[in-house]
């Protein structure tokens, strides 16, 4: 239970402003969550073992709220890779702060941690109803973002300066590492700043987060990538598709599109270690496919394949490990080998990375990151800090940066996804 314990600043004291309107509307405390309500971490368990009692505490909002809302100054940033949704997760976070709580001074910092500089590349934007009325509309983040960040202490002595009570991380694991860090400075210091994580990866990594926002919209538009491959491999003769897909340590983007295409062949994720030659390889069972159907459709993420390629051994600005290029080394693999096998094979070769990024969220993803905002806006005037807003068995909740700290979710390839993944692609089940 300790390992899922969120720090709080305080005891809360205030009054939360939505009690006055729910008890106007007839509603009663029920509307919030109780102190108490927890989240079992397993659901389901064998009736031969103890009943799970591993929990993550409810999100929701709380009858007594530490920050006075008139007195508090709020930041926003987004940081990492954009993702769909993040103007989403903005605009929501300003609505909910400005009409639920009446927070007035809500302000956002300019391309993720580097806006928290002592001297960032632009001033804080002060963020109204207003100006993020329509944001919503646009891919990206109105904000801006960047990997990296400055000197922790530095970061802490701008949000002491400009006194700000409450700082959101939109962003993966890099901004929730630094967003514990920042924490950490804070506590040090002895200051009341409420530090709160909202998970952002296009690659749904994040331990203890079913599903961080924009992961389905990039499913929907990486399935768009496999069929137009599709229509290209069948279109001629031994013609193969072959999509490269975000995921660099985790192959959920290329799961999911392929589950959700029906017409992959061969899923490729960097969980599973699949041969490339012998008789149970992947050029072999290409061989076979071609000699049978005239064409195939390849998805790979962009982690795989190290087992081939070994590691590059460079590193991005927030410390994640780059990848070399396993579209590239597929594409030149498979037409030299197939080639020496007596055929031609026609590959058609679509790099759709950052398009899955970039685009607006869809409407099941705009509903979500509107849910995710709400969640840590009343984690945050409730006084908790140095945790994130997660999503697990269809509850929202709250839980401890630490307990997510050096931990990413990866594909069970023992699990009933990986086994529908197979079960779609009638792949070898042994390339593990």
């Amino acid at each position: 239970m300790d390992e899922f314990k969120v720090k709080k600043l305080g005891e809360p004291q205030i009054i939360n402003p939505l009690l006055t309107r729910c008890e106007a509307a007839g509603w009663t405390e029920s509307v919030f969550a109780g102190e108490n309500e927890r989240v079992l971490k397993k659901v389901t368990f064998n009736d031969a073992d103890p009943i799970p009692t591993e929990s993550f505490e409810k999100a929701g909002g709380r009858s007594k709220i530490f920050f006075n809302p008139p007195d508090t100054t709020v930041a926003i940033a987004t940081c990492g890779g954009i993702c769909p949704g993040l103007n989403d997760v903005i605009r929501a976070l300003v609505m909910d702060l400005h009409y639920l709580y009446g927070v007035n001074d809500i302000f956002g910092a300019r391309y993720g941690y580097a806006g928290l500089a002592e001297n960032p590349p632009e001033p804080f934007m002060r963020l109204t109803p207003e100006l993020v009325s329509n944001i919503h509309d646009l891919g990206g983040t109105i904000l801006g973002s960047s990997r990296g960040c400055p000197e922790v202490e530095e970061m802490v002595d701008t949000l002491e300066r400009k006194n700000v009570n409450i700082l959101f991380c939109i962003g993966g694991d890099g901004t929730l590492r630094g967003a514990h860090d920042i924490d950490a400075e804070i506590e040090k210091r002895g200051l009341k700043i409420a530090i709160v994580g909202i998970p952002k990866t296009i690659d749904n990594d994040v331990t203890y987060v079913f599903r961080s926002f924009g992961f389905q919209t990039a499913v929907e538009k990486a399935k768009e990538s496999l069929g137009c491959a599709h229509v290209e491999a069948k279109s001629a003769l031994h013609g193969i598709g072959l999509v490269k897909l975000m995921g660099r340590d985790a192959g959920f983007i290329s799961a999911e599109a392929t589950k959700a295409s029906g017409d992959v062949n061969f899923c490729l994720v960097p969980e599973a270690a699949f041969p490339l030659d012998g008789e149970n390889g992947l050029i072999a069972a290409l061989e076979t496919r071609l000699k049978t159907r005239g064409h195939a459709l390849i998805a790979v993420a962009e982690g795989a394949g190290t087992h081939l390629l070994g590691e590059s051994g460079e590193k991005d600005a927030s410390g994640n490990s780059l990848h070399k290029d396993i579209g590239v080394f597929l594409k030149s693999e498979i037409k030299k080998r197939l080639g020496e096998l007596g055929l031609k094979p026609s590959i058609k070769y679509i790099d759709p990375s950052y398009i899955i990024r970039s685009v607006p969220a869809n409407g099941y993803d705009s509903i979500f990151c509107a849910d995710l905002a709400r969640a840590a806006t009343n984690a945050a005037m409730s006084g908790r800090t140095d945790m994130l807003v997660g999503y697990w068995h269809g509850e929202f909740t709250n839980v401890p940066l630490t307990a997510v700290h050096g931990k990413k979710k990866k594909i069970n390839v023992n699990g009933e996804m990986w086994r529908k993944v197979l079960a779609t692609t009638g792949q070898p089940p042994e390339w593990l």
